[in-house]
């Protein structure tokens, strides 16, 4: 591939994710960027990941090859009107946002269809921010592409090489197709995932019984309660549509479930449950794709004071990093009294590797 310029409009977390990606990959690349926060600008500048800060949203991004829009969702409408003027017609333009059908939209209203491809790299963390980027981020991660109708197809062919470059797994689709897909799979679960936390808080007890013993299944489904309320909001009124439909297509499935317990339908049950397994294990499961791949073991630790950081100790000494650390009180579904989580394979065959040797007794990854 030939040598680029690509311009970022936004440089936070996948943004500058990209840009160590393109700089890893492709290392003569070109990269100049523009953020409100220029402490970002300053650190990727430092770190020789961009070349080149921009002030503004100007003539500097006139001569991209690629550019793309990763400032929040809201900023687009504004940063587009802005970016018109000063676009090459040899520009393609691309986003990162989760939900396409508003910033196709506003494509169609610029008349910018023949240079729009819509991007959306299926990555994330629960980290945010430049600081967290990392090339990384994007390995074996789809990134799922929904170019406008009137983009020239040799211009999508390259973008999917783009992608296959810095390591990603290109799939193209129309952005009507992909918002119905991203609400089924990413969307709707965070629905659920907040609507159970909610129906256990408003369940529980005053001296919150169900909220101490909570774990196993409970914190496996709920894990992405944990996410930003703000984004989940703007996403919930972007693809309001298509989540509503399917949330009302699952409250009638729980509905019928219902009906199947109160009256005792063993065979329903059992093929309920047995179709589920069945389907769900037949996930490709990539370490950035929409299921996310868990480095874990727990380990057997002695009831005495130190116990913990002796382990956090012995690990930092051979240079493992650990991403998370806790005390297993309810084990319904995992042996061992601590759960450790890390970063990466690696770190993980790493971890345990250290800690056999010095005599910990480890239990399968939960």
């Amino acid at each position: 591939m030939s040598t680029l310029t690509c311009g970022f409009i936004g440089l936070g977390l996948i943004g500058g994710s990209i840009a160590k990606a393109l700089r890893r990959h492709l290392p003569d690349t070109k990269l100049i960027a523009y953020d409100i926060n220029s402490a970002s600008l300053k650190l990727a500048k430092k770190e020789q990941i961009i070349d080149q800060i921009c002030p503004a949203i100007d003539e500097s991004f006139g001569d991209c090859d690629y550019l793309f829009l990763c400032a929040p969702v809201s900023h687009n409408a504004e940063n587009l009107i802005t970016l018109k003027r000063f676009l090459s017609p040899g520009t393609i333009l691309t986003d990162v946002g989760s939900v396409k059908a508003g910033i196709h939209k506003q494509i169609e209203e610029l008349h910018l269809q023949s240079q729009f491809i819509g991007g959306h790299p299926m990555a994330g963390s629960e980290r945010f921010g430049y600081q967290n980027a990392k090339a990384s981020l994007l390995e074996n991660a789809y990134y799922i592409l929904t170019p406008s109708d009137e983009v020239p197809k040799e211009k999508i062919d390259h973008y999917r090489t783009l992608v296959e470059t810095i390591g990603a797994i290109p799939l193209v689709l129309s952005y009507k197709e992909h918002d119905h897909v991203t609400a089924a799979i990413s969307h709707l679960p965070h629905v659920i995932a907040a609507s159970l936390v909610n129906v256990v808080k408003n369940s529980d007890s005053e001296d919150g019984t169900m909220k101490r013993i909570a774990a196993g299944g409970f914190k496996d489904i709920t894990r992405i309660a944990s996410s930003s309320p703000e984004m989940w909001q703007q996403i919930c009124l972007t693809n309001a549509d298509n989540i509503s439909k399917l949330l009302r297509t699952y409250i009638q499935y729980l509905s019928e479930i219902a009906d199947d317990i109160d009256n005792h339908k063993q065979d329903t049950l059992y093929r309920f449950f047995d179709t589920a397994r069945n389907y769900r294990e037949s996930f490709i499961s990539s370490p950035n794709g929409p299921i996310k791949a868990e480095y874990v073991f727990t380990v057997d630790i002695a009831d005495k004071p130190g116990a913990i950081a002796a382990i956090a100790s012995l690990l930092a000494m051979h240079d493992v990093s650990i991403k998370n650390i806790g005390i297993n009180h309810n084990r319904e579904l995992a042996e061992g009294a601590l759960r450790i989580e890390f970063y990466e394979q690696n770190t993980l065959a790493r971890a345990v590797e250290v800690m056999t040797q010095h005599g910990y007794k480890i239990h399968k990854k939960i």
